[in-house]
Protein backbone atom coordinates (compact mmCIF):
# COMPACT_ATOMS: atom_id res chain seq x y z
CA UNK A 1 0.00 0.00 0.00
CA UNK A 2 1.29 3.44 -1.30
CA UNK A 3 2.73 5.63 1.50
CA UNK A 4 0.73 8.64 1.34
CA UNK A 5 3.33 11.12 3.87
CA UNK A 6 0.62 9.74 7.15
CA UNK A 7 3.57 11.42 9.67
CA UNK A 8 2.80 14.81 7.59
CA UNK A 9 -0.91 14.68 7.58
CA UNK A 10 -0.70 14.07 11.36
CA UNK A 11 1.61 17.21 11.76
CA UNK A 12 -0.26 19.25 9.64
CA UNK A 13 -3.68 18.20 10.82
CA UNK A 14 -2.71 19.29 14.32
CA UNK A 15 -1.14 22.11 14.07
CA UNK A 16 -4.24 23.81 12.08
CA UNK A 17 -6.86 22.58 14.56
CA UNK A 18 -4.42 24.04 17.34
CA UNK A 19 -4.59 27.04 15.47
CA UNK A 20 -8.71 27.31 14.77
CA UNK A 21 -9.31 26.19 18.61
CA UNK A 22 -6.98 29.00 19.93
CA UNK A 23 -8.54 31.19 18.16
CA UNK A 24 -11.87 30.25 18.95
CA UNK A 25 -10.90 29.90 22.50
CA UNK A 26 -9.37 33.72 22.65
CA UNK A 27 -11.90 35.32 20.45
CA UNK A 28 -15.32 33.19 20.25
CA UNK A 29 -17.51 36.12 20.35
CA UNK A 30 -15.62 37.43 17.24
CA UNK A 31 -15.03 34.31 15.34
CA UNK A 32 -18.35 33.38 15.89
CA UNK A 33 -19.82 36.34 14.49
CA UNK A 34 -17.26 35.80 11.38
CA UNK A 35 -17.70 32.11 11.14
CA UNK A 36 -21.66 32.40 10.86
CA UNK A 37 -21.72 35.29 8.51
CA UNK A 38 -19.09 33.27 5.93
CA UNK A 39 -21.81 29.79 6.39
CA UNK A 40 -24.59 32.49 6.04
CA UNK A 41 -23.17 34.47 2.60
CA UNK A 42 -22.78 30.01 1.68
CA UNK A 43 -25.82 28.94 2.10
CA UNK A 44 -27.48 31.91 0.56
CA UNK A 45 -25.58 32.04 -2.68
CA UNK A 46 -24.91 28.13 -2.63
CA UNK A 47 -27.97 26.53 -1.32
CA UNK A 48 -29.06 25.88 -4.62
CA UNK A 49 -25.91 24.06 -5.23
CA UNK A 50 -26.64 21.98 -2.02
CA UNK A 51 -30.57 20.64 -2.67
CA UNK A 52 -29.48 19.86 -6.51
CA UNK A 53 -25.82 17.94 -5.41
CA UNK A 54 -27.60 15.85 -2.79
CA UNK A 55 -30.54 15.06 -4.79
CA UNK A 56 -28.40 14.07 -7.59
CA UNK A 57 -26.09 11.82 -5.44
CA UNK A 58 -29.50 9.87 -4.21
CA UNK A 59 -30.66 9.26 -7.92
CA UNK A 60 -27.27 8.24 -8.59
CA UNK A 61 -26.87 5.50 -5.85
CA UNK A 62 -29.85 4.14 -6.69
CA UNK A 63 -29.31 4.22 -10.39
CA UNK A 64 -25.93 2.42 -9.41
CA UNK A 65 -27.27 -0.10 -7.04
CA UNK A 66 -30.21 -1.25 -10.24
CA UNK A 67 -27.55 -1.00 -13.09
CA UNK A 68 -24.90 -3.90 -14.09
CA UNK A 69 -22.79 -3.07 -11.24
CA UNK A 70 -24.88 -3.98 -8.75
CA UNK A 71 -23.62 -7.53 -7.89
CA UNK A 72 -20.47 -6.19 -7.48
CA UNK A 73 -18.88 -6.50 -3.99
CA UNK A 74 -16.62 -4.46 -1.60
CA UNK A 75 -13.95 -6.86 -1.36
CA UNK A 76 -12.64 -9.52 -3.37
CA UNK A 77 -15.70 -11.12 -5.47
CA UNK A 78 -15.67 -14.43 -3.33
CA UNK A 79 -15.55 -12.21 0.39
CA UNK A 80 -18.67 -12.15 2.62
CA UNK A 81 -19.72 -9.23 5.31
CA UNK A 82 -17.70 -8.89 8.74
CA UNK A 83 -20.71 -8.07 10.96
CA UNK A 84 -24.28 -9.45 10.59
CA UNK A 85 -27.15 -7.40 9.54
CA UNK A 86 -28.28 -6.69 12.72
CA UNK A 87 -24.48 -5.33 13.79
CA UNK A 88 -23.77 -3.27 10.64
CA UNK A 89 -26.47 -1.48 10.87
CA UNK A 90 -26.10 -0.66 14.79
CA UNK A 91 -22.96 0.57 13.91
CA UNK A 92 -24.08 2.74 11.07
CA UNK A 93 -25.90 4.39 13.37
CA UNK A 94 -22.75 5.04 16.06
CA UNK A 95 -21.18 7.19 13.74
CA UNK A 96 -22.37 10.37 14.99
CA UNK A 97 -26.10 11.10 14.09
CA UNK A 98 -27.74 8.43 16.63
CA UNK A 99 -27.92 11.10 19.52
CA UNK A 100 -28.85 13.98 17.09
CA UNK A 101 -32.19 11.52 16.46
CA UNK A 102 -32.45 11.00 20.04
CA UNK A 103 -32.88 14.98 20.51
CA UNK A 104 -34.49 16.18 17.42
CA UNK A 105 -36.66 13.33 16.94
CA UNK A 106 -39.23 14.35 19.57
CA UNK A 107 -38.04 18.18 19.01
CA UNK A 108 -38.38 19.08 15.46
CA UNK A 109 -41.77 18.22 14.61
CA UNK A 110 -42.60 20.41 17.08
CA UNK A 111 -40.22 23.31 15.75
CA UNK A 112 -42.28 22.86 12.57
CA UNK A 113 -45.54 22.19 14.25
CA UNK A 114 -44.64 26.22 15.82
CA UNK A 115 -43.69 27.92 12.61
CA UNK A 116 -44.76 25.36 9.79
CA UNK A 117 -42.27 24.88 6.75
CA UNK A 118 -42.01 28.33 4.90
CA UNK A 119 -44.97 29.40 6.23
CA UNK A 120 -47.22 27.12 4.29
CA UNK A 121 -49.91 26.29 6.96
CA UNK A 122 -51.65 27.91 9.91
CA UNK A 123 -49.29 27.60 13.09
CA UNK A 124 -50.18 24.59 15.52
CA UNK A 125 -53.06 23.27 13.72
CA UNK A 126 -53.75 19.42 12.49
CA UNK A 127 -52.50 20.57 9.39
CA UNK A 128 -49.36 22.05 10.50
CA UNK A 129 -48.99 18.71 13.27
CA UNK A 130 -49.15 16.49 9.41
CA UNK A 131 -46.55 18.82 8.13
CA UNK A 132 -44.49 18.74 10.25
CA UNK A 133 -43.68 14.88 10.65
CA UNK A 134 -43.63 15.25 6.82
CA UNK A 135 -41.00 18.06 6.41
CA UNK A 136 -39.14 16.12 9.60
CA UNK A 137 -39.06 12.73 7.94
CA UNK A 138 -37.68 14.74 5.02
CA UNK A 139 -34.88 15.83 6.55
CA UNK A 140 -33.98 12.94 8.54
CA UNK A 141 -34.46 10.90 5.29
CA UNK A 142 -32.67 8.79 2.35
CA UNK A 143 -30.73 12.74 1.68
CA UNK A 144 -29.26 12.87 4.68
CA UNK A 145 -27.50 9.32 4.39
CA UNK A 146 -26.82 10.07 0.38
CA UNK A 147 -23.73 11.73 1.33
CA UNK A 148 -21.92 9.47 3.91
CA UNK A 149 -23.46 6.49 1.29
CA UNK A 150 -21.77 8.34 -1.60
CA UNK A 151 -18.33 8.55 0.40
CA UNK A 152 -18.04 5.08 2.14
CA UNK A 153 -19.18 3.13 -1.42
CA UNK A 154 -15.95 4.61 -2.98
CA UNK A 155 -13.59 4.21 0.22
CA UNK A 156 -14.70 1.01 0.58
CA UNK A 157 -14.41 0.05 -3.01
CA UNK A 158 -10.93 1.35 -3.63
CA UNK A 159 -9.70 0.04 -0.10
CA UNK A 160 -11.60 -3.45 -0.02
CA UNK A 161 -11.71 -4.01 -4.05
CA UNK A 162 -8.75 -2.36 -5.10
CA UNK A 163 -6.17 -2.72 -2.13
CA UNK A 164 -5.83 0.81 -1.70
CA UNK A 165 -5.36 2.98 0.79
CA UNK A 166 -8.69 4.06 2.57
CA UNK A 167 -8.15 7.90 1.89
CA UNK A 168 -9.68 10.64 -0.25
CA UNK A 169 -6.18 11.07 -1.57
CA UNK A 170 -6.01 7.82 -3.04
CA UNK A 171 -9.30 7.67 -4.48
CA UNK A 172 -8.50 10.99 -6.47
CA UNK A 173 -4.88 9.44 -7.43
CA UNK A 174 -5.96 8.83 -10.88
CA UNK A 175 -6.65 12.60 -11.20
CA UNK A 176 -3.47 13.47 -9.06
CA UNK A 177 -0.82 11.35 -10.73
CA UNK A 178 -1.82 12.96 -14.21
CA UNK A 179 -1.16 16.25 -12.90
CA UNK A 180 2.49 16.26 -11.51
CA UNK A 181 2.14 19.89 -10.23
CA UNK A 182 -1.24 18.85 -8.07
CA UNK A 183 0.40 15.64 -7.09
CA UNK A 184 2.30 16.95 -4.02
CA UNK A 185 -0.91 18.24 -2.84
CA UNK A 186 -2.62 15.52 -2.75
CA UNK A 187 -2.15 14.97 0.96
CA UNK A 188 -3.90 17.69 1.55
CA UNK A 189 -6.80 16.34 0.63
CA UNK A 190 -6.80 14.02 4.09
CA UNK A 191 -5.19 17.30 5.85
CA UNK A 192 -8.67 18.48 4.71
CA UNK A 193 -10.72 15.80 6.03
CA UNK A 194 -9.14 15.32 9.12
CA UNK A 195 -9.49 18.47 10.46
CA UNK A 196 -13.36 18.46 9.43
CA UNK A 197 -13.74 15.54 10.78
CA UNK A 198 -12.05 16.79 14.52
CA UNK A 199 -13.92 20.39 14.19
CA UNK A 200 -17.01 18.32 13.63
CA UNK A 201 -16.59 15.84 16.34
CA UNK A 202 -15.29 17.98 18.93
CA UNK A 203 -18.33 20.56 18.75
CA UNK A 204 -20.95 18.08 18.54
CA UNK A 205 -19.70 16.41 21.53
CA UNK A 206 -19.38 19.69 23.00
CA UNK A 207 -22.96 20.53 22.50
CA UNK A 208 -23.79 16.72 23.32
CA UNK A 209 -22.02 17.55 26.68
CA UNK A 210 -24.40 20.37 27.27
CA UNK A 211 -27.23 18.82 26.42
CA UNK A 212 -26.55 15.22 28.91
CA UNK A 213 -26.20 18.82 31.66
CA UNK A 214 -29.38 20.18 30.61
CA UNK A 215 -31.15 16.99 30.81
CA UNK A 216 -29.95 16.15 34.09
CA UNK A 217 -30.95 19.19 35.37
CA UNK A 218 -34.35 18.75 34.22
CA UNK A 219 -34.45 15.04 35.66
CA UNK A 220 -32.15 15.14 38.47
CA UNK A 221 -31.52 19.08 39.30
CA UNK A 222 -28.06 19.20 38.61
CA UNK A 223 -26.91 22.52 38.02
CA UNK A 224 -26.06 23.66 34.70
CA UNK A 225 -22.32 24.87 35.16
CA UNK A 226 -18.60 23.90 33.98
CA UNK A 227 -18.44 21.68 36.91
CA UNK A 228 -21.00 19.29 35.83
CA UNK A 229 -19.91 19.61 32.41
CA UNK A 230 -16.39 18.70 33.40
CA UNK A 231 -17.49 15.50 34.96
CA UNK A 232 -19.75 14.33 31.98
CA UNK A 233 -16.55 15.01 29.80
CA UNK A 234 -14.58 13.13 31.97
CA UNK A 235 -16.77 10.18 32.63
CA UNK A 236 -17.66 10.04 28.84
CA UNK A 237 -13.33 10.47 27.96
CA UNK A 238 -12.97 7.46 29.81
CA UNK A 239 -15.93 5.41 28.69
CA UNK A 240 -14.54 5.66 25.15
CA UNK A 241 -11.14 5.42 25.77
CA UNK A 242 -12.28 2.10 27.04
CA UNK A 243 -13.63 1.42 24.22
CA UNK A 244 -10.82 2.10 21.95
CA UNK A 245 -8.56 0.15 24.25
CA UNK A 246 -11.15 -2.90 22.98
CA UNK A 247 -10.91 -2.76 19.45
CA UNK A 248 -14.02 -1.95 16.60
CA UNK A 249 -14.83 -5.37 17.30
CA UNK A 250 -15.47 -5.41 20.81
CA UNK A 251 -16.22 -1.73 21.84
CA UNK A 252 -18.10 -0.04 19.38
CA UNK A 253 -20.05 -3.10 17.86
CA UNK A 254 -21.01 -4.09 21.46
CA UNK A 255 -21.82 -0.23 22.17
CA UNK A 256 -23.85 -0.25 19.52
CA UNK A 257 -25.99 -3.65 19.75
CA UNK A 258 -26.89 -2.36 23.26
CA UNK A 259 -28.09 1.27 21.82
CA UNK A 260 -30.00 -0.26 18.76
CA UNK A 261 -31.69 -2.79 21.93
CA UNK A 262 -32.68 0.34 24.02
CA UNK A 263 -33.75 2.71 20.92
CA UNK A 264 -36.15 -0.24 19.80
CA UNK A 265 -37.24 -1.01 23.65
CA UNK A 266 -37.72 2.51 24.33
CA UNK A 267 -39.69 3.10 21.09
CA UNK A 268 -41.77 0.18 21.81
CA UNK A 269 -42.95 1.49 25.28
CA UNK A 270 -43.34 5.13 23.97
CA UNK A 271 -45.48 3.26 21.46
CA UNK A 272 -48.00 0.59 23.43
CA UNK A 273 -48.55 3.10 26.78
CA UNK A 274 -49.22 6.77 24.39
CA UNK A 275 -51.36 7.10 22.08
CA UNK A 276 -50.78 4.00 19.79
CA UNK A 277 -53.40 4.30 17.17
CA UNK A 278 -52.92 7.75 16.36
CA UNK A 279 -49.04 6.81 16.41
CA UNK A 280 -49.18 4.42 13.82
CA UNK A 281 -51.39 6.77 11.84
CA UNK A 282 -48.86 9.45 12.06
CA UNK A 283 -46.09 7.08 10.80
CA UNK A 284 -48.58 6.00 8.01
CA UNK A 285 -49.70 9.27 6.64
CA UNK A 286 -46.30 10.69 7.08
CA UNK A 287 -44.03 7.84 4.79
CA UNK A 288 -47.33 8.62 2.34
CA UNK A 289 -46.66 12.37 2.41
CA UNK A 290 -43.53 11.86 2.44
CA UNK A 291 -42.76 9.46 -0.38
CA UNK A 292 -45.53 11.47 -2.27
CA UNK A 293 -43.99 15.12 -2.17
CA UNK A 294 -40.36 13.20 -2.52
CA UNK A 295 -39.03 15.27 -5.88
CA UNK A 296 -40.68 18.44 -4.81
CA UNK A 297 -38.94 18.82 -1.28
CA UNK A 298 -35.83 17.70 -2.70
CA UNK A 299 -35.91 20.70 -4.61
CA UNK A 300 -38.10 23.30 -2.91
CA UNK A 301 -36.37 26.70 -2.38
CA UNK A 302 -37.69 30.21 -2.11
CA UNK A 303 -35.91 32.23 -4.87
CA UNK A 304 -39.27 35.13 -4.42
CA UNK A 305 -39.29 35.83 -1.63
CA UNK A 306 -37.17 36.01 1.48
CA UNK A 307 -38.36 33.11 3.31
CA UNK A 308 -35.26 31.26 5.14
CA UNK A 309 -36.77 28.07 6.24
CA UNK A 310 -34.51 26.25 3.66
CA UNK A 311 -31.45 27.61 4.87
CA UNK A 312 -32.05 27.22 8.21
CA UNK A 313 -33.19 23.64 7.93
CA UNK A 314 -32.59 21.81 4.87
CA UNK A 315 -29.97 23.10 3.34
CA UNK A 316 -27.66 23.20 6.69
CA UNK A 317 -28.45 19.61 6.98
CA UNK A 318 -27.39 18.91 3.54
CA UNK A 319 -24.02 20.97 4.23
CA UNK A 320 -23.64 19.34 7.71
CA UNK A 321 -23.85 15.88 6.50
CA UNK A 322 -21.36 16.88 3.48
CA UNK A 323 -19.21 18.17 5.85
CA UNK A 324 -19.27 14.78 8.07
CA UNK A 325 -19.19 12.96 5.47
CA UNK A 326 -15.08 11.95 5.27
CA UNK A 327 -15.71 10.83 8.63
CA UNK A 328 -18.85 8.59 8.87
CA UNK A 329 -18.22 7.66 5.19
CA UNK A 330 -14.91 6.12 6.16
CA UNK A 331 -16.14 4.39 9.07
CA UNK A 332 -19.09 3.27 7.10
CA UNK A 333 -16.39 2.15 4.51
CA UNK A 334 -14.71 -0.09 7.47
CA UNK A 335 -17.75 -1.86 8.23
CA UNK A 336 -18.76 -2.78 4.96
CA UNK A 337 -16.23 -4.76 3.59
CA UNK A 338 -17.66 -7.89 1.51
CA UNK A 339 -21.34 -5.89 0.39
CA UNK A 340 -22.27 -6.04 -2.74
CA UNK A 341 -22.92 -2.37 -4.58
CA UNK A 342 -26.91 -3.31 -4.19
CA UNK A 343 -26.97 -4.36 -0.73
CA UNK A 344 -24.85 -1.21 0.56
CA UNK A 345 -27.05 0.94 -0.98
CA UNK A 346 -30.23 -0.23 -0.25
CA UNK A 347 -28.72 -0.93 3.24
CA UNK A 348 -27.29 2.62 3.96
CA UNK A 349 -29.77 4.61 1.90
CA UNK A 350 -33.02 2.69 2.92
CA UNK A 351 -32.96 0.99 6.98
CA UNK A 352 -31.47 4.41 8.89
CA UNK A 353 -33.90 6.84 7.56
CA UNK A 354 -36.68 4.39 8.14
CA UNK A 355 -35.70 3.67 11.86
CA UNK A 356 -35.15 7.44 12.06
CA UNK A 357 -38.83 8.07 10.85
CA UNK A 358 -40.39 5.70 12.88
CA UNK A 359 -38.30 7.62 15.91
CA UNK A 360 -39.60 10.50 14.60
CA UNK A 361 -43.27 9.12 14.14
CA UNK A 362 -43.67 7.36 17.74
CA UNK A 363 -41.71 10.60 19.66
CA UNK A 364 -42.88 13.32 17.62
CA UNK A 365 -46.51 11.84 16.41
CA UNK A 366 -47.43 11.00 20.83
CA UNK A 367 -45.97 14.58 21.30
CA UNK A 368 -48.10 16.38 18.58
CA UNK A 369 -51.13 14.35 19.63
CA UNK A 370 -50.72 15.20 23.31
CA UNK A 371 -50.42 19.12 22.31
CA UNK A 372 -53.01 18.84 20.27
CA UNK A 373 -55.56 17.36 22.22
CA UNK A 374 -54.16 17.82 25.79
CA UNK A 375 -55.26 21.34 28.06
CA UNK A 376 -52.54 23.74 28.48
CA UNK A 377 -49.66 20.58 28.17
CA UNK A 378 -46.92 23.06 27.06
CA UNK A 379 -44.92 20.75 24.98
CA UNK A 380 -44.08 23.64 22.12
CA UNK A 381 -43.50 25.95 24.06
CA UNK A 382 -40.84 24.03 26.75
CA UNK A 383 -39.40 22.77 22.46
CA UNK A 384 -39.01 26.76 22.08
CA UNK A 385 -37.55 27.57 25.49
CA UNK A 386 -34.67 24.98 25.59
CA UNK A 387 -34.43 21.93 23.41
CA UNK A 388 -32.02 20.21 25.63
CA UNK A 389 -35.23 19.42 28.32
CA UNK A 390 -38.28 18.80 25.63
CA UNK A 391 -37.98 15.07 25.23
CA UNK A 392 -37.90 14.51 29.15
CA UNK A 393 -41.10 17.20 29.44
CA UNK A 394 -42.64 14.98 27.63
CA UNK A 395 -41.91 11.76 29.78
CA UNK A 396 -43.32 13.75 32.74
CA UNK A 397 -46.62 13.06 31.05
CA UNK A 398 -46.17 8.99 30.87
CA UNK A 399 -45.55 6.12 32.87
CA UNK A 400 -42.99 5.75 34.55
CA UNK A 401 -41.22 9.20 34.20
CA UNK A 402 -37.70 8.38 35.66
CA UNK A 403 -36.87 4.92 34.27
CA UNK A 404 -37.69 6.68 30.71
CA UNK A 405 -35.67 9.74 31.44
CA UNK A 406 -32.79 7.03 32.65
CA UNK A 407 -32.64 5.11 29.74
CA UNK A 408 -32.62 8.31 27.32
CA UNK A 409 -30.10 9.28 29.43
CA UNK A 410 -28.30 6.20 28.68
CA UNK A 411 -29.35 6.36 25.33
CA UNK A 412 -27.65 9.88 24.60
CA UNK A 413 -24.57 9.03 26.50
CA UNK A 414 -23.62 5.80 24.77
CA UNK A 415 -24.15 7.39 21.38
CA UNK A 416 -21.98 10.41 22.35
CA UNK A 417 -18.97 7.53 23.21
CA UNK A 418 -19.38 5.38 20.13
CA UNK A 419 -19.40 8.79 18.02
CA UNK A 420 -16.30 9.73 19.97
CA UNK A 421 -14.35 6.69 19.59
CA UNK A 422 -15.33 6.36 16.11
CA UNK A 423 -13.96 9.92 15.09
CA UNK A 424 -10.69 8.28 17.10
CA UNK A 425 -10.63 5.48 14.99
CA UNK A 426 -11.11 6.77 11.73
CA UNK A 427 -8.81 9.92 12.15
CA UNK A 428 -6.13 7.40 13.36
CA UNK A 429 -6.90 5.50 9.96
CA UNK A 430 -6.46 8.90 8.21
CA UNK A 431 -2.95 10.21 9.45
CA UNK A 432 -1.82 6.33 9.35
CA UNK A 433 -2.19 5.76 5.33
CA UNK A 434 -5.35 4.74 5.47
CA UNK A 435 -4.35 1.52 7.97
CA UNK A 436 -7.48 -0.71 8.33
CA UNK A 437 -6.29 -0.95 12.08
CA UNK A 438 -4.41 1.65 12.71
CA UNK A 439 -2.53 1.40 16.25
CA UNK A 440 -3.16 1.69 19.26
CA UNK A 441 -1.83 4.87 20.31
CA UNK A 442 -2.58 6.91 17.58
CA UNK A 443 -6.47 6.08 18.69
CA UNK A 444 -5.57 7.23 22.34
CA UNK A 445 -3.78 10.33 20.86
CA UNK A 446 -6.55 11.59 18.94
CA UNK A 447 -9.32 10.44 21.54
CA UNK A 448 -7.03 12.85 24.41
CA UNK A 449 -7.14 15.55 21.52
CA UNK A 450 -10.86 15.28 21.09
CA UNK A 451 -11.84 15.60 24.75
CA UNK A 452 -8.82 18.73 24.87
CA UNK A 453 -10.70 20.34 22.05
CA UNK A 454 -13.97 19.88 23.47
CA UNK A 455 -13.09 20.71 26.89
CA UNK A 456 -11.28 24.13 26.09
CA UNK A 457 -14.49 25.14 23.50
CA UNK A 458 -16.74 24.63 26.33
CA UNK A 459 -14.75 26.54 28.94
CA UNK A 460 -14.29 30.01 26.71
CA UNK A 461 -17.69 29.61 24.39
CA UNK A 462 -16.48 28.79 21.41
CA UNK A 463 -18.60 25.86 20.22
CA UNK A 464 -21.27 27.71 17.97
CA UNK A 465 -18.01 29.44 15.88
CA UNK A 466 -16.15 26.11 15.51
CA UNK A 467 -19.22 24.27 14.67
CA UNK A 468 -20.14 26.80 11.55
CA UNK A 469 -16.81 26.89 10.55
CA UNK A 470 -16.45 23.09 10.50
CA UNK A 471 -19.40 23.42 8.41
CA UNK A 472 -18.27 25.80 5.56
CA UNK A 473 -15.66 22.77 5.08
CA UNK A 474 -19.10 21.65 3.10
CA UNK A 475 -18.67 23.79 -0.33
CA UNK A 476 -15.16 22.43 -1.21
CA UNK A 477 -15.70 18.76 -0.81
CA UNK A 478 -18.89 18.81 -2.38
CA UNK A 479 -16.73 19.40 -5.52
CA UNK A 480 -14.07 16.89 -4.70
CA UNK A 481 -17.33 14.35 -4.22
CA UNK A 482 -18.19 14.96 -7.82
CA UNK A 483 -14.36 13.76 -8.83
CA UNK A 484 -14.49 10.93 -6.60
CA UNK A 485 -17.55 9.85 -7.68
CA UNK A 486 -16.22 10.39 -11.93
CA UNK A 487 -12.95 8.10 -11.05
CA UNK A 488 -15.54 5.36 -9.64
CA UNK A 489 -17.33 5.10 -12.65
CA UNK A 490 -14.14 4.93 -14.66
CA UNK A 491 -13.07 2.25 -12.74
CA UNK A 492 -16.22 0.47 -12.71
CA UNK A 493 -16.01 0.48 -16.07
CA UNK A 494 -12.28 -0.69 -16.27
CA UNK A 495 -13.37 -3.66 -14.51
CA UNK A 496 -15.97 -4.65 -15.92
CA UNK A 497 -14.51 -4.55 -19.22
CA UNK A 498 -11.39 -6.68 -17.88
CA UNK A 499 -13.69 -9.23 -16.09
CA UNK A 500 -15.33 -9.52 -19.48
CA UNK A 501 -12.16 -9.73 -21.56
CA UNK A 502 -10.66 -12.65 -19.42
CA UNK A 503 -14.04 -14.57 -19.74
CA UNK A 504 -14.14 -14.33 -23.24
CA UNK A 505 -10.67 -15.13 -23.86
CA UNK A 506 -10.97 -18.63 -21.17
CA UNK A 507 -14.27 -20.04 -22.57
CA UNK A 508 -14.19 -18.33 -26.27
CA UNK A 509 -17.65 -16.98 -26.01
CA UNK A 510 -19.38 -14.08 -24.88
CA UNK A 511 -20.06 -14.09 -21.63
CA UNK A 512 -23.46 -14.10 -20.01
CA UNK A 513 -24.78 -10.90 -18.88
CA UNK A 514 -22.82 -8.76 -21.20
CA UNK A 515 -24.99 -6.70 -23.63
CA UNK A 516 -25.19 -6.50 -27.36
CA UNK A 517 -22.29 -3.68 -27.80
CA UNK A 518 -19.98 -5.22 -25.09
CA UNK A 519 -20.18 -8.55 -27.17
CA UNK A 520 -19.09 -6.72 -30.25
CA UNK A 521 -16.66 -4.38 -28.71
CA UNK A 522 -15.37 -7.76 -27.18
CA UNK A 523 -15.05 -9.78 -30.33
CA UNK A 524 -13.42 -6.86 -32.15
CA UNK A 525 -10.66 -6.47 -29.88
CA UNK A 526 -10.46 -10.39 -30.16
CA UNK A 527 -9.99 -10.73 -33.87
CA UNK A 528 -7.73 -8.04 -33.90
CA UNK A 529 -5.46 -9.03 -31.06
CA UNK A 530 -4.93 -12.54 -32.95
CA UNK A 531 -4.17 -10.47 -36.13
CA UNK A 532 -1.19 -8.29 -34.89
CA UNK A 533 -0.17 -6.81 -38.74
CA UNK A 534 -3.80 -5.15 -38.85
CA UNK A 535 -3.95 -1.41 -36.88
CA UNK A 536 -6.82 -0.58 -35.12
CA UNK A 537 -6.49 3.15 -34.71
CA UNK A 538 -8.67 2.75 -31.78
CA UNK A 539 -6.62 0.13 -29.82
CA UNK A 540 -3.34 0.34 -30.97
CA UNK A 541 -2.92 3.98 -31.71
Amino acid sequence: MANHGGKSVFIASVVIIFGLVVVGASFPEGFANAAEGALTTVTELFGWFYLFSVFGFVIFLFGLALSKYGKVRLGPQDSRPNYTFFSWISMLLAAGFGVGLVFYGMAEPMFHFIEPPYGDKTAETEAAARYAIQYSYFNWGIHQWAAFSIVGLIIAYFQFRKGQAGLVSSVLSSITAKNPKIRPYASWLDVFAVVATVMGVATSLGLGVLQMNGGLNAVFGLPENGFWQFVILFVMFCAYMASTWSGLDKGIKRLSNLNMILCIGLMLYVLFTGPTVAILETITVGIGDYLQNFIGMSLRISPYSDNEWASSWTIFYWAWVIAWSPFVGTFIARVSRGRTIQEYVFGVLFVPPLLACLWIGVFGGAALHMELNGTDIGLAAATQDNITVALFEMFELMPFTGALSFVAMLLIFIFLVTSADSASYIVAQMTDNGSINPPLYKRVIWGVLIAAICLTLIASGGLTGLQSASVLSALPFTFILYMMVFVLVQELRADRKAMLTQLYRRHGETPVGADAFEAELLGEEERLRRAPNVVNRRINS
